[in-house]
């Protein structure tokens, strides 16, 4: 079933690909990373100017890495939002993204949390660099196949 959005977007000709609806109702599309910038532009200017949040997360171990960001447009009125779910879906050998920092600036530490925790490298970000862990950690450590380290054997060392 398509939605609003995904309606709007194949009369303009935009590739994307409908996930269906979530649990609440609120419509998902997929876009590929390489189309992700100008589209994200394009969804601002059509309304959603409000990035609601961004996340991230390993789809399954070896598998690939997504990005997902909920964007919230009012065009009726604040009792009426209407609400989209956008996942862009990388590599996890190569898990680059476009930043939509200059689209949307209140996702800054919310793409540095998912670098941090899953490696994901939102190119053109202005700071990108660990938000939550040292800046000496290795790994990522919300990947499903990250071997976290043995802290006895660290705390032994010294």
């Amino acid at each position: 079933m398509q939605g609003r959005l995904s309606a709007w977007l194949v009369k303009h000709g935009i590739i994307h690909r409908s996930l269906g609806f979530d649990y609440q109702g609120i419509e998902t599309l997929q876009i590929k990373p390489e189309d992700w910038h100008s589209i994200a532009v394009i969804l601002y200017v059509y309304g959603y100017n409000y990035l609601r949040c961004q996340c991230a997360y390993d789809v399954a171990p070896g598998g690939l890495l997504a990005s997902v960001y909920h964007l919230t447009r009012i065009e009726y009125g604040v009792d009426q939002p209407e609400e989209v779910c956008i996942k862009v879906f990388t590599s996890r050998r190569h898990p680059r993204i476009p930043s939509v920092f200059w689209v949307w600036k209140g996702v800054d530490f919310q793409e540095r949390e998912s670098y941090d925790m899953l490696g994901i490298s939102y190119d053109n970000h202005p700071r990108l660099k660990r938000i939550l862990m040292p800046e000496s950690w290795i790994g990522w450590p919300l990947r499903k196949d990250y071997i976290a380290p043995n802290f006895y054997e660290i705390q032994d060392a010294h």
